[in-house]
Parts: C-alpha cells; sequence; structure tokens
C-alpha cells in the first residue's frame, strides 16, 4: 500500500505556552521564547509504532526531514522523498507535499497536526483521497482526527490489513480565527470535507457547541462554590478553559480568560492566561484543586485547547482533586458516550481511565467513563 505523510513540525508549540494555536511565524517565534516544544514529530511516531510490524506492506512517500522523513527513517520504513529539506516550513509545504503525493496516487494521506493542517489537505485534495489525522495541534475541532496518536496508528493498522472492509465518509474540517480566539472570540467555520476511514471508537466527532440553561451554570456553580469553601485556605484552583467553566466562574464571582487557564488562590486570580511554566512553577509546592469541562461532541478532558495543563502538573494534583463539570446537553452530545484524554503521555491516559463523577447542577452528579 501507497501511504503518503506529512508532519506540520510546529503543530501545537503554541499549546503549552498558552498562545491558543501555532499559526505564523511570529506566533511560532513567540512560542519558542516562551518555551514551546515541537511535539508533532513525537505523536507521529507513536502513530507509525502500531503498524511497524507492516512494514513490508507499506511504501511511504513523505516530505523531507522533520516533515516526515526524520520519523521515517528512525522506525526503519520503505519512504520515498517528495521535495526538498527546508529549515522552516510553512503551510504551503504541507500544500505542496499533499498536490505531489495526489499525484503518486497514494492509497491513504496520514497527517500530523491541527485545524490549520487539515484545511491545509483539504485545500491540496478535497475528498479524493482517504486521509487520516493525527492530533498534533492546540485546534482539533475537526473530525478528520484520530482520539489521540495511538489511535490513529490502530487506524492505519485496520485500513493496511483489510482496506475494502473500511467504510470511509465525507468529514468535516473546521477552523477558527486565531486572531479572533486570542481576543477570547470563538467563531469557527466549515472550510470542506476529507475523506476518512470511519472505524468505531477510534476517530474523533466534530466539536459541537450546546445549550446551557442558567438553572444549569447557577446550580454547578452553587455547588462548586460550596465545594471551594469546605476546602484548606491554602488550596490552589487551576482554571481551565471553555465556556461552561467560564460561565460557572463568573456566576461565582470570578472574571476568568474564557480561553486560557487561570490560577485562583486565597480568593484572588493571581495568574490569567498562564503557560504550563507558570502554572506549574506555581503549584508545585502547594496543593492544588483542577476544574475542567468536556468539549462537546468529542469528550475531551485533556489535550484538546488546554495542553497548557500538562502531564507534570495533572500528576502533581492527582485524579482526586479534578472536578469535571459540564451540562446535560456538552455531555449527551458525545458520540460514542466516553470522555477522554490526549495528554501526549500514554501511561497518564492509561492512570486516568476509568469511571468519574461530573457535575451538571446542584447536588446532581453524572457518571462517564473515561477511555
Amino acid at each position: 500500500m501507497k501511504i503518503g505523510l506529512i508532519i506540520n513540525p510546529v503543530a501545537g508549540i503554541g499549546g503549552s505556552v498558552g498562545l491558543k494555536g501555532s499559526d505564523g511565524e511570529e506566533t511560532q517565534k513567540l512560542a519558542l521564547e516562551r518555551g514551546g516544544k515541537f511535539l508533532s514529530n513525537s505523536k507521529a511516531k507513536t502513530a507509525l509504532k502500531e503498524v511497524v510490524d507492516l512494514k513490508d506492506k507499506i511504501e511511504f512517500f513523505t516530505g523531507a526531514g522533520k516533515m516526515g522523513e526524520d520519523v521515517l527513517k528512525e522506525l526503519g520504513f520503505n519512504y520515498k522523498v517528495i521535495g526538498e529539506k527546508k529549515e522552516h516550513t510553512t503551510f504551503q509545504d504541507t500544500e505542496d507535499i499533499a498536490r505531489e503525493l495526489k499525484k503518486e496516487n497514494v492509497d491513504l494521506i496520514l497527517f500530523a497536526g491541527g485545524d490549520g493542517t487539515a484545511r491545509n489537505i483539504f485545500n491540496a485534495v478535497e475528498v479524493s483521497i482517504p486521509c487520516i489525522g493525527i492530533p498534533a495541534g492546540v485546534k482539533i475541532h475537526s473530525a478528520v482526527y484520530a482520539n489521540n496518536p495511538k489511535d490513529a496508528g490502530l487506524v492505519i493498522r485496520e485500513y493496511v490489513q483489510d482496506k475494502n472492509s473500511i467504510v470511509t465518509a465525507h468529514s468535516e474540517v473546521m477552523d477558527i480565527d486565531e486572531e479572533k480566539f486570542r481576543q477570547n472570540v470563538l467563531q469557527a467555520k466549515l472550510y470542506g470535507y476529507l475523506d476518512v476511514p470511519r472505524v468505531e471508537k477510534l476517530m474523533q466527532s466534530s466539536k459541537s457547541s450546546s445549550s446551557s440553561s442558567v438553572e444549569e451554570i447557577e446550580g454547578i456553580a452553587e455547588e462548586l462554590e460550596k465545594i471551594m469553601n469546605n476546602k484548606d485556605d491554602d488550596m490552589v484552583y487551576v482554571v481551565g478553559t471553555g465556556g461552561t467553566v467560564n460561565s460557572v466562574m463568573r456566576d461565582i464571582g470570578y472574571d476568568v480568560s474564557l480561553l486560557g487557564v487561570d490560577i485562583i488562590y486565597k480568593g484572588e486570580i493571581v495568574l490569567k492566561e498562564a503557560t504550563e511554566n507558570q502554572i506549574y512553577d506555581f503549584i508545585k509546592d502547594k496543593k492544588a484543586t483542577l476544574i475542567v469541562t468536556v468539549i462537546g461532541g468529542q469528550g475531551h478532558v485533556f489535550g484538546r485547547g488546554n495542553q497548557q495543563l500538562s502531564p507534570r502538573i495533572i500528576r502533581h494534583i492527582g485524579k482526586d482533586n479534578i472536578i469535571i463539570i459540564a451540562t446535560h446537553a456538552k455531555l449527551y452530545s458525545i458520540a460514542d458516550g466516553v470522555i477522554k484524554a490526549d495528554t501526549s503521555d500514554p501511561e497518564l491516559d492509561e492512570e486516568l481511565k476509568g469511571y468519574w463523577k461530573i457535575l451538571i447542577n446542584y447536588n446532581h452528579t453524572i457518571v462517564f467513563k473515561l477511555d
């Protein structure tokens, strides 16, 4: 089987440092200055490890260097390089390689990135070739990505072993305006569709917006405030991203950011839109409680838009000190009925598995499985 591989080397670099995206050279430069890390190659490697034993059945066509060649060489795959190696890559490189893959008549395109990368692939090939996305970006609203890198590898495996039994479907390519996103305005737009293998429980759905009643928000806020008042005065509260968390915390009386991670200590917001390093430095010698919500439609608690909440932060806080809040509509919009974690640390994802109580109203919780 001929598989095209494209890795966006800078995908996700802005996530842990609170930049809400990685598009644009200036953003990437700022992300590096703040301590952002390149993760997309390691995530692609995680996916490809799932098919190393099938290497004799696959011929890869890929970008030079960090756009795919480096990972394939390390894992011992057969591959042909398309294009020249570059120190700095842009969206144009992704689109150019994708067009060349179309000319090579590959059976499948595998790409690592976020919503911007999915748009680039769509611009180049539209629905002419089946595609699988390895989630590596900050914004991953599109329904063309697997739940996590390992699941992407499992989808590739099924496709290589029995292509004819896999159903593909036109799946949404969504993206948002990053400039407005950084101004706390969330505007998502449908850009088109990619043909994607829809393997049950491995591929994510698109993010869905969900309504919430005033009664629900007030009920969650009242219950959460009661919990906060019963904890130690020295407790640090790490407040995650999202509209539900924002509405609840504002009802309690905290002017938290909509799309950043904030820290509340001794009744005051002491850090707003904090980076991963700032969060860890503040809580590392203190007890902390984390307040997060669920992504509607997809079900992710970690790994979608809140990459500031790194594995070391989650481990320091501890599973018992994580409070998940959500509305009825958001929970019942989750396509497969389970919540998910994609922390970039498979061992931590495994530790987080199990049943979680989710606060949905005053004195009212519901149990969901994280898997």
